[in-house]
């Protein structure tokens, strides 16, 4: 009944089938994992934001790596802006996606370590290799409060380290380049400055990153996993499909698949036909030579009503040559 099944095409289908359906549940997981990731993200932005400030050397030092734990955590720092060794990091957008840079700006602590302050967006110079319009860093002695970062590098931030660049530009924030640089010691990570608000809104506050959007991840997971499950439910469609209309052509009398026919050789009985180039046999003849007298005669001696009923049915065809 589903030998053809074991068809070329429906093996091909059925081991597609077989492979895609695993492949499915498993981007389904993907596209979950990155939702639960995203929602503890969300999570701990949240929580970091909302602590209260702690001095920024309770949570980095020289050297050290920034947790991901403590991302976007408030800190606070006090000390005097060092606009000479400034810099700006190239290739930054604002809130309204213009692209720009950030104005880097050292902050020399009480001890003589620096932090990095990322004072905020401003707009690129017309010339890409001139230095931007930057606003001056507030003068003498400032207490700053802002969101300690990692630092940046390629294969977290996806931003390619250009070297060569115009004197005081920069491609990524990382505190170990600005420590060569400077030859001080710089505090691990940077902090995004939230206060003191500057004067004039520029540099523009780098906004607070979002942590209300989950995007479309467990969307997507749903999607993949609906797909996952209709692929069995697609192929016995088609397999239903095929044997209605295998029945439907045996019922037919149509051939097989495999050219032989579905009932056997067909039993009528020959056709009635005459052959080609035979003349019909029950008209008689006409030679000019013959008589009715003598066909009636024949027929006369063939007797009986038999031979009277034949009579009346047939037309009798007048000679030629009446």
């Amino acid at each position: 009944m589903y030998r053809f099944l074991l068809s070329r095409q429906w093996v091909i289908l059925t081991l597609l089938a077989l492979v895609l359906i695993p492949v499915m549940v498993e981007l389904g997981f993907w596209q979950f994992h990155r939702h639960e990731r995203r929602v503890a993200q969300n999570e701990l932005i949240a929580a970091n934001l909302a602590a209260k400030p702690v001095p920024v050397a309770e949570l980095t030092s020289p050297g050290h790596t920034v947790p991901r734990s403590d991302y976007w955590r408030r800190a606070t720092a006090t000390g005097t802006f060092d606009t000479d060794d400034e810099v700006v990091v190239r290739r930054r957008t604002n809130a309204d996606d213009r692209v720009g840079m950030h104005v880097l700006t050292p902050l020399v602590l009480d001890d003589g370590r620096v932090v990095l302050v990322n004072r905020g967006w401003v707009p690129a110079a017309p010339d890409q290799k001139a230095y931007p319009d930057v606003p001056p860093a507030p003068k003498g002695r400032v207490t700053v409060t802002g969101r300690l970062m990692a630092d940046q590098t390629t294969g977290s931030s996806g931003i390619k380290d250009l070297r060569g660049l115009p004197p005081r530009q920069v491609m990524l924030i990382n505190s170990e380049q600005q420590a060569q640089r400077m030859g001080r010691e710089v505090l691990g990570g940077y902090l995004e400055m939230t206060e003191p608000t500057p004067a004039g809104d520029t540099p523009e506050p780098i906004p607070d990153p979002d942590h209300d959007s989950i995007g479309a991840h467990m969307a997507y997971a749903v999607q993949w996993w609906l797909f996952a499950a209709g692929v069995p439910v697609g192929w016995v469609v088609l397999v239903r499909r095929e044997r209605h209309d295998q029945a439907a052509r045996a019922a037919a009398g149509s051939p097989s698949a495999d050219g032989s026919p579905e009932d056997g050789p067909s039993d009528s009985a020959p056709s009635d036909t005459a052959p080609s180039g035979t003349a019909p046999s029950d008209t008689a003849p006409s030679d000019g030579g013959g008589s009715d007298d003598g066909a009636s005669s024949g027929e006369t001696e063939n007797g009986g009503a038999e031979g009277g009923t034949t009579r009346d049915a047939q037309t009798t065809r007048e000679p030629a040559g009446a």
